[in-house]
């Protein structure tokens, strides 16, 4: 397994540069001890409450993309304090990622307190996930109570698949006058395999609202 070491300091005082020196040696034992191959070392000198920080960044990237599989670290206030290492801890866990501190001496050990939160916080995304999906298909059952159907915008493709077209502007002014809102007409198109935000969506009502009070006004 290739692992990750991860170091973090506080200051940039010269106590500390020794703290970053004694990490990265304990932590290459650690690797050594579990036959980890060492992808990467991340040095930072940091406050762990600070989530935006550059090694957090370049390590979430990496195992986002499945280049290393272990996360070592000194301990868990390493990684961050308060809610910053909740919030990295969370995200870790998405992706799969075993995470290794040499105060533990092996896999990190959550305190109650933390674990409570991690699962509070992982209901709350199961049913932000639930909600989401009951729009789409609540503004997707809407539209085609109205007689919207994205058949009509379909192409076949030469694999045999099909392929969506681009959105025309036809598709949001028809769902607009169907009375679905911005957001409700974003999702339906959303459920029906195209990547538009409702953002996007008031941009082109906008755009096509203001061409035609342009072509409203003639040269004399």
């Amino acid at each position: 397994m290739k692992a990750i070491i991860y170091c973090r300091v506080s200051t940039d005082k010269l106590t500390q540069h020794s703290s970053l020196t004694r990490q990265k040696e304990e932590l290459a034992l650690l690797a050594k001890k579990n036959n980890f191959t060492i992808y990467k070392i991340i040095e930072e000198k940091a406050s762990g409450y600070e989530i935006e920080r550059e090694g957090i960044f370049e390590l979430l990237e990496d195992f986002k993309e499945k280049r290393a599989d272990v996360l070592l670290i000194q301990d868990d206030t390493r990684l961050g304090r308060g809610n910053t290492k909740i919030a990295l801890v969370h995200q870790l866990i998405k992706y799969d990622i075993q995470i290794q501190t040499i105060n533990d001496d092996g896999e990190l050990k959550l305190s109650e307190t933390d674990t409570l939160v991690l699962d509070i916080v992982s209901v709350v995304e199961e049913y932000q996930r639930k909600l989401h999906n009951l729009k789409i298909k609540r503004g997707m059952k809407k539209a085609i109570e109205n007689g919207y159907n994205p058949l009509e915008n379909l192409g076949n493709s030469n694999s045999g698949g099909r392929n969506k077209k681009e959105v025309p502007i036809e598709e949001i002014i028809r769902l607009k006058t169907m009375k679905l809102t911005f957001r409700e007409i974003a999702a339906t198109l959303r459920g029906f395999g195209y990547d538009v935000s409702k953002a996007t969506v008031h941009r082109r009502y906008q755009e096509h609202l203001l061409k035609n009070e342009e072509g409203l006004h003639f040269p004399q």
